[in-house]
């Protein structure tokens, strides 16, 4: 990945949660948001200079200590990655996550035999979910509080419950 498309990540990162793209609002997000923070360092790890590569390697490892959110370098998150109320995160670095997808408190998304979950575009996933192995999560679906996913949902779908269940469709 190149240095210009490292910059355009963190700039539609910075813009989901601002809304703007500015010098100011980069350094007042970087200090204060601890999931804008991460996500930073998350991308700085993908640039091709082995010593950027390193350093910010070794920064992001600090910060999943720090801030409890344990994505892996190696997964891959579309643009416009959103955590809303860092704490305890934990993706596995098998899953695919598309642009624009909000991720909340306490959420797991993992596999133990097969790979993680595919999540499309413009998802929201609500706080306390769990997304238990390789299932799809359809385009501008929303998950609800404290659900368990192990089947795929479909596009413009509400789901929620223990097992997750769709509730609607957003039409």
């Amino acid at each position: 990945m190149r240095s210009k498309e490292i910059i355009e990540y963190i700039k539609s990162d910075l813009y989901r949660y601002t809304a703007s793209v500015s010098f100011r609002n980069f350094i007042l997000q970087y200090f204060l948001n601890r999931g804008f923070n991460f996500m930073v360092w998350f991308r700085c790890c993908k640039h091709p200079y082995k010593i950027i590569h390193k350093l910010s390697f070794l920064m992001l490892n600090w910060k999943r200590i720090r801030y409890k959110i344990d994505i892996s370098d190696k997964t891959s998150i579309g643009y416009g990655f959103y955590i809303g109320h860092a704490g305890p995160i934990v993706i596995n670095s098998t899953t695919i996550i598309g642009n624009n997808v909000n991720v909340s408190q306490f959420t797991s998304i993992g596999a133990n035999e097969t790979s993680g979950a595919i999540i499309a575009d413009e998802v929201y996933i609500g706080p306390n979910v769990c997304i238990i192995e390789n299932v799809k999560i359809g385009k501008a679906s929303t998950i609800g509080a404290g659900s368990v996913v192990t089947k795929d949902i479909p596009e413009n779908a509400t789901a929620a419950g223990n097992y997750a269940k769709v509730l609607n469709y957003n039409n």
